[in-house]
Protein backbone atom coordinates (compact mmCIF):
# COMPACT_ATOMS: atom_id res chain seq x y z
CA UNK A 1 0.00 0.00 0.00
CA UNK A 2 1.33 3.44 -0.89
CA UNK A 3 1.55 5.95 1.92
CA UNK A 4 1.71 9.70 1.55
CA UNK A 5 3.50 11.99 3.97
CA UNK A 6 1.24 14.24 6.00
CA UNK A 7 1.94 17.93 5.61
CA UNK A 8 0.35 21.07 6.96
CA UNK A 9 -2.10 22.61 4.47
CA UNK A 10 0.01 25.67 3.75
CA UNK A 11 0.08 27.49 0.44
CA UNK A 12 3.60 26.26 -0.28
CA UNK A 13 2.71 22.56 0.10
CA UNK A 14 -0.82 22.55 -1.32
CA UNK A 15 -1.16 20.79 -4.66
CA UNK A 16 -3.90 21.02 -7.21
CA UNK A 17 -6.05 18.05 -8.17
CA UNK A 18 -4.31 17.75 -11.54
CA UNK A 19 -0.89 17.55 -9.89
CA UNK A 20 -2.10 14.80 -7.58
CA UNK A 21 -3.51 12.92 -10.57
CA UNK A 22 -0.22 13.22 -12.46
CA UNK A 23 1.74 12.07 -9.40
CA UNK A 24 -0.48 9.02 -9.21
CA UNK A 25 0.06 8.47 -12.93
CA UNK A 26 3.83 8.59 -12.58
CA UNK A 27 3.68 5.99 -9.83
CA UNK A 28 1.88 3.65 -12.25
CA UNK A 29 3.99 4.45 -15.30
CA UNK A 30 6.13 1.32 -14.98
CA UNK A 31 4.00 -1.13 -16.95
CA UNK A 32 1.01 0.09 -18.97
CA UNK A 33 2.47 3.42 -20.04
CA UNK A 34 5.94 1.99 -20.62
CA UNK A 35 4.40 -0.75 -22.73
CA UNK A 36 2.44 1.75 -24.82
CA UNK A 37 5.50 3.92 -25.43
CA UNK A 38 7.68 0.90 -26.24
CA UNK A 39 5.20 -0.45 -28.78
CA UNK A 40 4.80 3.01 -30.29
CA UNK A 41 8.55 3.54 -30.58
CA UNK A 42 9.12 0.11 -32.16
CA UNK A 43 6.50 1.01 -34.76
CA UNK A 44 8.18 4.38 -35.41
CA UNK A 45 11.64 2.81 -35.74
CA UNK A 46 10.48 0.12 -38.16
CA UNK A 47 8.53 2.65 -40.21
CA UNK A 48 11.48 5.01 -40.51
CA UNK A 49 13.90 2.21 -41.42
CA UNK A 50 11.59 0.77 -44.05
CA UNK A 51 10.86 4.21 -45.50
CA UNK A 52 14.57 5.14 -45.71
CA UNK A 53 15.49 1.80 -47.31
CA UNK A 54 12.73 2.02 -49.89
CA UNK A 55 13.63 5.61 -50.80
CA UNK A 56 17.34 4.74 -51.05
CA UNK A 57 16.53 1.79 -53.31
CA UNK A 58 14.46 4.05 -55.57
CA UNK A 59 17.24 6.67 -55.71
CA UNK A 60 19.79 3.97 -56.45
CA UNK A 61 17.91 3.10 -59.64
CA UNK A 62 18.29 6.75 -60.65
CA UNK A 63 22.00 6.64 -59.83
CA UNK A 64 21.49 9.46 -57.35
CA UNK A 65 24.10 8.11 -55.00
CA UNK A 66 23.90 7.55 -51.28
CA UNK A 67 21.41 9.91 -49.58
CA UNK A 68 19.76 8.08 -46.65
CA UNK A 69 21.66 6.64 -43.73
CA UNK A 70 21.99 2.82 -43.56
CA UNK A 71 19.28 0.84 -41.78
CA UNK A 72 21.50 -0.21 -38.88
CA UNK A 73 22.46 3.41 -38.20
CA UNK A 74 18.80 4.47 -38.17
CA UNK A 75 17.95 1.57 -35.88
CA UNK A 76 20.71 2.57 -33.48
CA UNK A 77 19.47 6.17 -33.67
CA UNK A 78 16.05 5.10 -32.41
CA UNK A 79 17.60 2.95 -29.69
CA UNK A 80 19.58 5.96 -28.45
CA UNK A 81 16.50 8.22 -28.66
CA UNK A 82 14.30 5.80 -26.68
CA UNK A 83 15.51 6.86 -23.17
CA UNK A 84 15.33 10.49 -24.28
CA UNK A 85 11.70 9.92 -25.30
CA UNK A 86 10.88 8.34 -21.93
CA UNK A 87 12.53 11.20 -20.06
CA UNK A 88 10.69 13.88 -22.05
CA UNK A 89 7.32 12.11 -21.74
CA UNK A 90 7.90 11.66 -18.00
CA UNK A 91 8.70 15.35 -17.63
CA UNK A 92 5.65 16.29 -19.70
CA UNK A 93 3.30 14.17 -17.57
CA UNK A 94 4.92 15.48 -14.42
CA UNK A 95 4.33 19.08 -15.45
CA UNK A 96 0.74 18.57 -16.64
CA UNK A 97 -1.30 21.18 -18.51
CA UNK A 98 -2.67 23.47 -15.82
CA UNK A 99 -2.24 26.40 -15.82
CA UNK A 100 -1.62 26.64 -19.55
CA UNK A 101 0.36 29.88 -19.42
CA UNK A 102 2.94 28.21 -17.19
CA UNK A 103 2.98 24.64 -18.49
CA UNK A 104 2.79 25.28 -22.26
CA UNK A 105 6.39 26.64 -22.53
CA UNK A 106 7.69 23.67 -20.53
CA UNK A 107 5.78 21.22 -22.73
CA UNK A 108 7.18 22.89 -25.84
CA UNK A 109 10.69 22.74 -24.38
CA UNK A 110 10.33 18.98 -23.78
CA UNK A 111 9.24 18.44 -27.37
CA UNK A 112 12.08 20.55 -28.77
CA UNK A 113 14.65 18.89 -26.52
CA UNK A 114 13.67 15.52 -27.94
CA UNK A 115 13.42 16.58 -31.56
CA UNK A 116 16.72 18.49 -31.84
CA UNK A 117 18.83 15.54 -30.66
CA UNK A 118 17.55 13.25 -33.42
CA UNK A 119 20.03 14.39 -36.11
CA UNK A 120 23.10 14.30 -33.80
CA UNK A 121 22.01 10.82 -32.66
CA UNK A 122 21.99 9.65 -36.28
CA UNK A 123 25.46 11.13 -36.89
CA UNK A 124 26.76 9.42 -33.77
CA UNK A 125 25.25 6.12 -34.83
CA UNK A 126 26.93 6.34 -38.25
CA UNK A 127 30.28 7.11 -36.66
CA UNK A 128 29.97 4.25 -34.16
CA UNK A 129 29.05 1.78 -36.91
CA UNK A 130 31.88 2.92 -39.18
CA UNK A 131 29.74 4.51 -41.91
CA UNK A 132 30.65 7.78 -43.56
CA UNK A 133 28.47 10.51 -42.06
CA UNK A 134 27.09 11.67 -45.43
CA UNK A 135 28.83 10.46 -48.57
CA UNK A 136 27.79 13.34 -50.74
CA UNK A 137 28.58 16.15 -48.36
CA UNK A 138 31.25 18.64 -49.45
CA UNK A 139 34.45 18.74 -47.50
CA UNK A 140 33.58 21.89 -45.63
CA UNK A 141 30.43 20.19 -44.31
CA UNK A 142 32.52 17.30 -43.02
CA UNK A 143 34.82 19.63 -41.11
CA UNK A 144 32.81 22.83 -41.21
CA UNK A 145 33.85 26.14 -40.05
CA UNK A 146 31.19 28.68 -39.24
CA UNK A 147 30.52 29.46 -42.93
CA UNK A 148 30.43 25.81 -43.87
CA UNK A 149 27.98 25.05 -41.08
CA UNK A 150 25.69 27.97 -41.98
CA UNK A 151 25.68 27.55 -45.74
CA UNK A 152 26.14 23.79 -45.91
CA UNK A 153 23.48 21.08 -45.67
CA UNK A 154 23.78 20.65 -41.87
CA UNK A 155 21.14 23.17 -40.76
CA UNK A 156 18.45 22.22 -43.34
CA UNK A 157 18.89 18.52 -42.54
CA UNK A 158 18.79 19.25 -38.83
CA UNK A 159 15.60 21.28 -39.19
CA UNK A 160 13.96 18.57 -41.31
CA UNK A 161 14.88 15.90 -38.77
CA UNK A 162 13.72 18.07 -35.86
CA UNK A 163 10.37 18.76 -37.56
CA UNK A 164 9.78 15.07 -38.24
CA UNK A 165 10.61 13.95 -34.70
CA UNK A 166 8.70 16.89 -33.20
CA UNK A 167 5.54 15.53 -34.81
CA UNK A 168 6.46 12.00 -33.78
CA UNK A 169 6.86 13.13 -30.18
CA UNK A 170 3.48 14.85 -30.36
CA UNK A 171 1.78 11.63 -31.50
CA UNK A 172 3.45 9.65 -28.71
CA UNK A 173 2.45 12.19 -26.07
CA UNK A 174 -1.12 12.27 -27.38
CA UNK A 175 -1.27 8.47 -27.24
CA UNK A 176 -0.10 8.33 -23.63
CA UNK A 177 -2.27 11.28 -22.59
CA UNK A 178 -5.31 9.68 -24.24
CA UNK A 179 -4.72 6.41 -22.40
CA UNK A 180 -4.22 8.35 -19.17
CA UNK A 181 -7.53 10.16 -19.72
CA UNK A 182 -9.32 6.87 -20.42
CA UNK A 183 -7.82 5.24 -17.33
CA UNK A 184 -8.70 8.14 -15.03
CA UNK A 185 -12.22 8.26 -16.49
CA UNK A 186 -12.63 4.53 -15.91
CA UNK A 187 -11.29 4.83 -12.35
CA UNK A 188 -13.64 7.74 -11.70
CA UNK A 189 -16.58 5.68 -12.98
CA UNK A 190 -15.60 2.75 -10.77
CA UNK A 191 -15.27 5.01 -7.75
CA UNK A 192 -18.59 6.62 -8.56
CA UNK A 193 -20.26 3.21 -8.89
CA UNK A 194 -18.73 2.06 -5.60
CA UNK A 195 -19.89 5.22 -3.83
CA UNK A 196 -23.36 4.84 -5.32
CA UNK A 197 -23.53 1.22 -4.11
CA UNK A 198 -22.39 2.28 -0.65
CA UNK A 199 -24.95 5.09 -0.59
CA UNK A 200 -27.71 2.74 -1.73
CA UNK A 201 -26.69 0.19 0.89
CA UNK A 202 -26.75 2.84 3.60
CA UNK A 203 -30.10 4.13 2.34
CA UNK A 204 -31.57 0.61 2.30
CA UNK A 205 -30.27 -0.06 5.80
CA UNK A 206 -31.85 3.18 7.01
CA UNK A 207 -35.15 2.27 5.36
CA UNK A 208 -35.11 -1.19 6.92
CA UNK A 209 -34.36 0.24 10.35
CA UNK A 210 -37.32 2.59 10.02
CA UNK A 211 -39.54 -0.48 10.28
CA UNK A 212 -38.27 -1.49 13.73
CA UNK A 213 -39.74 1.35 15.82
CA UNK A 214 -42.87 1.46 13.68
CA UNK A 215 -43.52 -2.26 14.12
CA UNK A 216 -42.62 -2.18 17.80
CA UNK A 217 -45.00 0.70 18.45
CA UNK A 218 -47.92 -1.13 16.81
CA UNK A 219 -47.23 -4.38 18.64
CA UNK A 220 -46.80 -2.74 22.04
CA UNK A 221 -50.10 -0.99 21.44
CA UNK A 222 -51.64 -4.37 20.68
CA UNK A 223 -50.27 -5.96 23.88
CA UNK A 224 -51.29 -2.97 25.96
CA UNK A 225 -54.87 -3.43 24.85
CA UNK A 226 -54.77 -7.08 25.91
CA UNK A 227 -53.27 -6.76 29.39
CA UNK A 228 -56.50 -5.75 31.16
CA UNK A 229 -58.67 -8.22 29.28
CA UNK A 230 -56.51 -11.35 29.35
CA UNK A 231 -53.16 -11.14 31.22
CA UNK A 232 -52.21 -14.73 30.33
CA UNK A 233 -52.58 -14.04 26.64
CA UNK A 234 -50.69 -10.77 27.09
CA UNK A 235 -47.77 -12.66 28.65
CA UNK A 236 -47.77 -15.09 25.74
CA UNK A 237 -47.79 -12.18 23.35
CA UNK A 238 -44.76 -10.67 25.09
CA UNK A 239 -42.84 -13.89 24.44
CA UNK A 240 -43.96 -13.84 20.82
CA UNK A 241 -42.98 -10.19 20.57
CA UNK A 242 -39.46 -11.02 21.77
CA UNK A 243 -39.20 -13.69 19.08
CA UNK A 244 -40.56 -11.26 16.50
CA UNK A 245 -38.09 -8.53 17.44
CA UNK A 246 -35.21 -10.98 17.30
CA UNK A 247 -36.25 -11.93 13.78
CA UNK A 248 -36.76 -8.26 12.96
CA UNK A 249 -33.21 -7.35 13.99
CA UNK A 250 -31.69 -10.25 12.05
CA UNK A 251 -33.71 -9.46 8.95
CA UNK A 252 -32.82 -5.76 9.22
CA UNK A 253 -29.12 -6.64 8.88
CA UNK A 254 -29.63 -8.53 5.60
CA UNK A 255 -30.42 -7.10 2.22
CA UNK A 256 -32.26 -10.20 0.99
CA UNK A 257 -34.24 -12.94 2.72
CA UNK A 258 -35.86 -16.16 1.58
CA UNK A 259 -39.48 -15.77 0.71
CA UNK A 260 -40.40 -18.56 3.14
CA UNK A 261 -38.62 -16.69 5.97
CA UNK A 262 -40.37 -13.48 5.02
CA UNK A 263 -43.77 -15.19 5.14
CA UNK A 264 -42.88 -16.81 8.48
CA UNK A 265 -42.23 -13.34 9.86
CA UNK A 266 -45.57 -12.16 8.47
CA UNK A 267 -47.36 -15.11 10.10
CA UNK A 268 -45.82 -14.32 13.46
CA UNK A 269 -46.85 -10.67 13.24
CA UNK A 270 -50.41 -11.44 12.11
CA UNK A 271 -50.76 -14.09 14.80
CA UNK A 272 -50.06 -11.44 17.41
CA UNK A 273 -52.68 -9.19 15.88
CA UNK A 274 -55.21 -12.03 15.75
CA UNK A 275 -54.90 -12.60 19.49
CA UNK A 276 -56.15 -9.09 20.06
CA UNK A 277 -58.77 -9.00 17.31
CA UNK A 278 -59.72 -12.68 17.28
CA UNK A 279 -63.35 -11.95 16.61
CA UNK A 280 -62.72 -9.45 13.81
CA UNK A 281 -59.54 -10.48 12.03
CA UNK A 282 -59.18 -13.40 9.63
CA UNK A 283 -55.75 -14.11 8.14
CA UNK A 284 -54.94 -16.22 5.09
CA UNK A 285 -51.26 -16.86 4.42
CA UNK A 286 -50.02 -19.45 1.89
CA UNK A 287 -48.49 -22.63 3.25
CA UNK A 288 -44.73 -23.00 3.24
CA UNK A 289 -44.74 -25.88 0.75
CA UNK A 290 -46.69 -23.84 -1.79
CA UNK A 291 -44.26 -20.91 -1.89
CA UNK A 292 -41.84 -20.51 -4.82
CA UNK A 293 -38.13 -20.81 -4.06
CA UNK A 294 -37.15 -17.17 -4.30
CA UNK A 295 -35.36 -14.35 -2.49
CA UNK A 296 -36.96 -11.01 -1.68
CA UNK A 297 -35.78 -7.77 -0.03
CA UNK A 298 -35.80 -8.22 3.74
CA UNK A 299 -38.95 -7.01 5.49
CA UNK A 300 -40.52 -5.92 2.21
CA UNK A 301 -43.93 -7.33 3.19
CA UNK A 302 -43.96 -6.07 6.76
CA UNK A 303 -45.14 -2.50 5.98
CA UNK A 304 -47.89 -3.90 3.76
CA UNK A 305 -49.36 -6.24 6.39
CA UNK A 306 -49.11 -3.52 9.04
CA UNK A 307 -50.95 -1.16 6.71
CA UNK A 308 -53.56 -3.86 6.06
CA UNK A 309 -54.21 -4.35 9.79
CA UNK A 310 -54.26 -0.68 10.76
CA UNK A 311 -56.32 0.65 7.87
CA UNK A 312 -58.47 -2.46 7.53
CA UNK A 313 -59.73 -2.22 11.08
CA UNK A 314 -59.99 1.56 11.16
CA UNK A 315 -63.63 2.66 11.04
CA UNK A 316 -64.72 -0.88 10.23
CA UNK A 317 -66.87 -2.78 12.76
CA UNK A 318 -67.32 -5.86 10.60
CA UNK A 319 -64.88 -8.72 10.15
CA UNK A 320 -61.71 -7.95 8.25
CA UNK A 321 -60.00 -10.48 6.02
CA UNK A 322 -56.28 -10.10 5.27
CA UNK A 323 -54.99 -12.28 2.45
CA UNK A 324 -51.31 -12.67 1.51
CA UNK A 325 -50.47 -14.13 -1.90
CA UNK A 326 -47.20 -15.05 -3.59
CA UNK A 327 -46.89 -16.50 -7.09
CA UNK A 328 -44.59 -16.49 -10.11
CA UNK A 329 -45.56 -15.07 -13.50
CA UNK A 330 -42.84 -16.20 -15.93
CA UNK A 331 -39.68 -14.56 -14.49
CA UNK A 332 -41.58 -12.10 -12.29
CA UNK A 333 -42.41 -12.65 -8.63
CA UNK A 334 -45.72 -11.18 -7.55
CA UNK A 335 -46.39 -10.45 -3.86
CA UNK A 336 -49.83 -9.25 -2.94
CA UNK A 337 -51.48 -8.19 0.34
CA UNK A 338 -55.27 -7.74 0.21
CA UNK A 339 -57.50 -6.56 3.04
CA UNK A 340 -61.18 -5.77 3.24
CA UNK A 341 -62.20 -2.28 4.32
CA UNK A 342 -65.22 -0.22 5.15
CA UNK A 343 -66.62 1.44 1.99
CA UNK A 344 -66.08 4.92 3.39
CA UNK A 345 -62.43 4.11 4.13
CA UNK A 346 -61.57 3.37 0.50
CA UNK A 347 -59.16 6.26 0.06
CA UNK A 348 -55.53 6.33 -0.93
CA UNK A 349 -53.17 5.72 1.96
CA UNK A 350 -49.76 7.34 1.59
CA UNK A 351 -47.91 6.52 4.80
CA UNK A 352 -44.34 5.85 5.82
CA UNK A 353 -44.65 2.12 5.15
CA UNK A 354 -45.84 2.42 1.55
CA UNK A 355 -43.27 5.10 0.73
CA UNK A 356 -40.64 2.88 2.30
CA UNK A 357 -41.55 -0.05 0.06
CA UNK A 358 -41.61 2.10 -3.06
CA UNK A 359 -38.18 3.64 -2.32
CA UNK A 360 -36.56 0.29 -1.55
CA UNK A 361 -37.82 -1.27 -4.77
CA UNK A 362 -36.62 1.73 -6.78
CA UNK A 363 -33.13 1.52 -5.25
CA UNK A 364 -32.72 -2.24 -5.59
CA UNK A 365 -34.44 -2.91 -8.91
CA UNK A 366 -35.05 0.40 -10.65
CA UNK A 367 -37.61 0.09 -13.45
CA UNK A 368 -37.65 -3.70 -13.21
CA UNK A 369 -39.92 -3.63 -10.16
CA UNK A 370 -43.31 -1.98 -9.69
CA UNK A 371 -45.45 -1.27 -6.65
CA UNK A 372 -49.17 -0.59 -6.80
CA UNK A 373 -51.50 0.18 -3.91
CA UNK A 374 -55.13 0.98 -4.73
CA UNK A 375 -58.70 -0.06 -4.19
CA UNK A 376 -59.90 -3.31 -5.71
CA UNK A 377 -63.16 -5.10 -6.05
CA UNK A 378 -65.57 -5.90 -3.19
CA UNK A 379 -64.39 -3.15 -0.84
CA UNK A 380 -60.79 -4.33 -0.84
CA UNK A 381 -57.45 -2.59 -0.65
CA UNK A 382 -54.76 -4.24 -2.77
CA UNK A 383 -51.03 -3.67 -2.37
CA UNK A 384 -49.03 -5.50 -5.03
CA UNK A 385 -45.28 -5.84 -5.65
CA UNK A 386 -43.95 -7.15 -8.94
CA UNK A 387 -40.20 -7.72 -8.99
CA UNK A 388 -37.66 -9.87 -10.83
CA UNK A 389 -37.61 -13.49 -9.71
CA UNK A 390 -34.40 -13.99 -7.69
CA UNK A 391 -33.70 -17.70 -7.57
CA UNK A 392 -30.22 -17.29 -6.08
CA UNK A 393 -29.45 -15.52 -2.85
CA UNK A 394 -26.71 -13.03 -2.05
Amino acid sequence: MNTWPIAEPTDSTARSASEVAHSSLLARLAWPYLGILTAFWVYVALSNVLYANSMQAMLATLQAGYVFAPWDARLMQHVMLYPVLLACIWASLRVGWQPVWRTAPIQLACALAFSVVAAPALMLAEILLGHMPWHQWPAQAMHPGLAGFVYGPAIPLWLASATNFFLTYGFGLALVAGFDFYRRLRDAQLRSAALERSLNAAHLAALRMQLSPHTLFNLLHTIHGQIDWDPVVAQSMVVQLADLLRRLLKAGERELSRLCDELQFVRLYLDLQQKRFSDRLTVRVPAQDTLPAAWVPSLILQPLVENAVVHGLAGHEAAVVIRVEAFVDEETLCLRVVNSMAPRQLTDHVGIGLKNVRERLAIQFGDRATFRASTGEDNEWVAEIRMPLLRDGP
